[in-house]
């Protein structure tokens, strides 16, 4: 549904691997319009440390519009989950002016449209209850985001933590519109939520976090352990904002396990091409001992599991992936696995005695 950026070449074409589904939600109009809305952009070379976040500096409309606690949710939840946390608040102010409007759907109930609680979540993409204990089984965005045991849609941390985690899956930190759009699909209230998120910002900006930005990358491929993971690395790296598609393998776009086989690919080193060949391939990793170029590995779900993971990730620093994830997840980005469930184990390709044998006959010729 958004334009990525540009392509750069890669290889071939293969099958498939299985990633995840989203879903969607109608939140509900109200508070006023907004005619512009800022660009995201970022003039200058940001901090690429892991504390780096531009975008926090506070504006005085920030400091005197949003409630303290609703503004500690927003920037502690959109450091965890890596999305921009005035988008956040943008959304906040839009759907309830941070909780207090004194509307149907706010503290209880659901407004007309059948959404509840201060991000006007749909009581079904929620998780099919406004209550859900945690951890259970259930299909939505239900979240626990102060620790109390439940994902209460009323409550602020819980529905701020779980708007985070709607606009990471959907496209943030770096097609923040898009990921709008599919909150609330009206692109009026992209643009709203955009100017509202822009007069949060010190700088009037809607900034994109560190790990989004290339000029962050030089640190990553210095760091990494020897000269043949930088190569994979910086392969994987350049495919950023393509977007996932089923069995792809460049150079219009990747599914999770494609953009991983042909990154090795681009150094001339072949691992198997699917999730399933490549789970049971590379050497396992203790959770902690993982590195650039290991691959996190995850359950997503039917047909998926310990033994058969379905989703795949490739490590480019500590805590940190670049994935291809789903048709509706957004582009090729880096995210945090950290935070993520369903991590299967890593493994470490690289460490294969057929792909030793591949880098010896390669260092020779």
């Amino acid at each position: 549904m958004r334009d990525g950026k540009h392509l750069r070449l890669a290889l071939i074409l293969g099958v498939a691997g299985l990633c995840l589904i989203t879903l969607i939600m109608a939140p509900m109009m109200m508070i006023s319009s907004f005619p512009s809305f800022p660009s995201v952009t970022g003039e200058t070379r940001p901090d690429c440390g892991e504390d780096a976040r531009a975008a926090e500096d506070l504006s005085e409309t920030a400091t005197s519009d949003i409630p303290e606690e609703y503004l500690k949710l927003y920037r502690e939840h959109g450091r965890k989950i890596g999305v921009q946390w005035n988008v956040l608040a943008g959304v906040g102010k839009r759907e309830t002016n941070h909780g207090r409007s004194t509307l149907p759907g706010v503290r209880s109930g659901t407004n007309y449209a059948g959404a509840a609680g201060p991000m006007q979540f749909l009581i079904s993409t929620w998780g099919g209850k406004a209550k859900i204990k945690i951890p259970s089984t259930f299909n939505g965005y239900a979240s626990d985001g102060d620790g109390d045991g439940w994902a209460d849609v009323y409550n602020p941390a819980d529905a701020i933590l779980g708007a985070a985690k709607m606009l990471k899956r959907n496209g943030a930190p770096e097609d923040v519109r898009r990921s709008l759009f599919v909150y609330n699909r009206a692109w009026w209230y992209v643009d709203q939520v955009m100017e509202i998120a822009g007069k949060y910002a010190k700088d009037g900006e809607v900034t994109t976090p560190p790990e989004a930005d290339e000029s962050c990358d030089e640190p990553m491929l210095e760091a990494a352990p020897t000269s043949t993971v930088a190569a994979i690395l910086e392969y994987a790296l350049a495919q950023r904002g393509k977007p996932y598609i089923w069995g792809g393998t460049g150079p219009a776009g990747y599914d999770c396990s494609g953009i991983i086989y042909m990154a090795y690919r681009s150094v001339g080193l072949t691992i198997p091409r699917t999730t399933f060949g490549q789970w049971p391939f590379g050497i396992e990793i203790p959770e902690g001992e993982e590195q650039a170029g290991d691959l996190v590995f995850f359950n997503s779900g039917p047909g998926t599991g310990p033994d058969r993971p379905g989703h795949v990730g490739m490590v480019v620093s500590p805590g940190k992936m670049v994935e291809a994830r789903c048709r509706l997840c957004g582009p090729i980005k880096v995210t945090t696995y950290r935070e993520r469930t369903g991590i299967v184990g890593f493994t470490r390709p690289l460490q294969h005695p057929q792909i030793l044998a591949q880098i010896k006959a390669r260092e020779q010729g």
